[in-house]
């Protein structure tokens, strides 16, 4: 069995693709399984309402190919968050939470990278961040349920841009099924602005880490940042993470309209996993 598996972004692909042409695109250029996105886009968010039919289809093309997607980026709560001050908003976040997992569960994923942040598009007050932590510890007992792990991203926003800040509410939760999923490009810029030593920050969340992204940014910038271009001292990090029990990796970056893409793909590959293979 290889001694770590390494993902990729499905952002990172013309949006064009089908599934079947993503995945075979995932394993032309090396890449172990596929990360889906549920953003907060309609199409998207309309995944969740797969008939047991297409879900079994996409099961099947998983396997002709032999590519699994094995993770999911569940950033559609930017736009529906669980902690919400309005009611219908809070709600419809829950009701994503929910399909998320029973999707998870009938596609075999692992993993759901919840965004993390009590609100996005309206303003923190004590009660969306009381109300975010009600509803996450039921958002949890869902994953329990289903045996599908949660993994906090930390995000580029302040509620929780750190390793250290998420792992306040998966202490506070403090169930086998919400752990951290960390951005390597967002907490490289945290550490940049607080001054502070990201790989410390790694480490607040041992025992606590289910996996990472891979991505390059630069000071006050979170995307669009081609891989070595940036901050990130991706051996360092990987290093930690290794030390730490991370085995698996996504590649985060996105298809911004170049000709070039395919080749895009093959470099973040060839660069991470030469990285990765070192701690072998």
């Amino acid at each position: 069995m290889k001694a770590y598996t390494l993902g990729l972004y499905e952002k990172s692909m013309p949006n064009t693709l089908t599934w079947k042409e993503k995945l075979l695109e995932a394993r032309e250029a090396g890449f172990d399984f596929v990360e889906i996105s549920i953003d907060e886009t309609d199409e998207k968010l309309d995944r969740l309402n797969w008939t047991k039919e297409e879900r079994l289809e996409l099961v099947k093309i998983m396997n002709e190919v032999g590519v699994p997607i094995r993770t999911m980026c569940l950033s559609g709560h930017r736009k529906y968050p669980i902690g919400s001050n309005d009611e219908a908003t809070c709600r419809r976040g829950m009701e994503i939470m929910e399909k998320a997992i029973e999707l998870a569960e009938d596609l075999g994923i692992r993993i759901i990278q919840l965004a993390g942040y009590d609100v996005y598009y309206e303003e923190s007050t004590p009660e969306s961040v009381e109300r975010f932590g009600k509803n996450l510890a039921t958002a949890t007992m869902m994953a329990a349920r289903a045996g599908v792990t949660l993994g906090f991203e930390t995000m580029e926003t302040e509620f929780m841009n750190t390793v250290e800040k998420a792992m306040k509410y998966v202490k506070l939760v403090n169930n086998t099924y919400l752990n951290v999923y960390p951005d390597a490009g967002n907490i490289t810029n945290a550490a940049v602005m607080y001054h502070t030593d990201v790989l410390e920050d790694l480490r607040t969340g041992e025992g606590h880490l289910v996996a990472m992204h891979l991505k390059e940014t630069v000071p006050g910038k979170f995307r669009e940042i081609p891989f070595g271009t940036g901050h990130v001292d991706f051996e360092s990090m990987v290093h930690e993470a290794w030390k730490l029990g991370i085995r698996k990796f996504v590649t985060e970056f996105w298809y911004t309209g170049s000709d070039a893409w395919r080749e895009d793909l093959k470099f973040a590959h060839d660069m991470m996993s030469a990285i990765i293979e070192k701690e072998r």
